[in-house]
Order: structure tokens, then sequence, then C-alpha cells
């Protein structure tokens, strides 16, 4: 495909929300399965596949389930089930607390990997100023004031 199938999954999905995009794709790394997830795609397969699996995934697709080989299932379930501590250690209790959302973390996470502003903007598929916006959002609601001390935070949440 010309250009970036993480691009017009990300097209398609802002111009017809209720078309179910499948990425065919040779990539089994994480950050290209997650980043495709983000765009809104429903589907990650890879060029490997049995082709007698193809009809039946598109079908799940179709029927509204998501397709995703059990390698790369597998792979996510321990990518969350790896940071659900920190995130509970982290969450606020009381009410009215602010929370971290589902994008901050993504971010503080990739943070934690000693990434760069520009690397994240790339993993994410945003621009470096949406980042950068992200990281003042995670400083201010952890009450720290830069990245290391976030990151500490993260990887020794009790005070």
């Amino acid at each position: 495909m010309p250009g970036s199938g993480l691009a017009a999954a990300w097209e398609i999905s802002a111009r017809l929300p209720s078309t179910r995009v499948v990425m065919l794709t040779i990539s089994r790394d994480d950050s290209h399965v997650f980043a495709a997830l983000r765009a809104g795609a429903a589907g990650y397969l890879l060029k490997d596949t049995e082709t007698e699996r193809l009809p039946t995934a598109l079908k799940d697709v179709m029927n509204g389930e998501a397709a995703l080989p059990v390698t790369l299932v597998t792979r996510l379930v321990e990518e969350f089930r790896d940071r659900a501590p920190r995130r509970r250690a982290l969450m606020p209790s009381r009410e009215g607390e602010p929370r971290l959302t589902s994008r901050e973390w993504e971010v503080l996470e990739l943070m934690r990997r000693k990434m760069t502003t520009a690397q994240i903007a790339r993993t994410l598929v945003v621009s470096p100023a949406t980042v950068r916006s992200h990281v003042a959002a995670i400083l201010r609601k952890l009450r720290v004031p830069d990245r290391d001390a976030a990151v500490r935070l993260l990887d020794n949440p009790e005070p």
C-alpha cells in the first residue's frame, strides 16, 4: 500500500466510523499492534496467517468481533497485566481527585521507557505538541516537578 497503513486506518476510522478496518501486515512489533488498535483497527492479522483462517477472521470482524492472532492477544494481556498494579497504586482513591486518562498512562509508560517527546509522538501517531500537553497534565495531576519524578512515582508508588 502506498503511504502508511496506519495513517489510512486513522483516516478511514475518522471519516467512516462504522467501517471495520483490518490491518494485514508482517509486523509482530507490540508498538505497531497498539498503534493500529488506537487508530481504530478491529483486526490485526499477520501475512503468514493461514489462508483458510482469513475468511472466518473477516466475518468475525464484520460481526463486531476483533481479529487478532492468539500470540498477539497473549502479549496484549501481558502488557495490561504488567501495568495493572502500578496503575492501581497511583490511582487516587478519593472522589474528586484527578485521575490519569488512558492516553496519559500510555505516555507515562513510554516516558518510563526513556523515550523522547519526538519518539513518543511517532509511537502514538500524534504531534509533539500533543505529547507535551499530555506530559504537562501528568506532572500536574501527579504533583511532581518533572518527568523523572513521575517515572519514579510509577516505579515506586509507595511514599
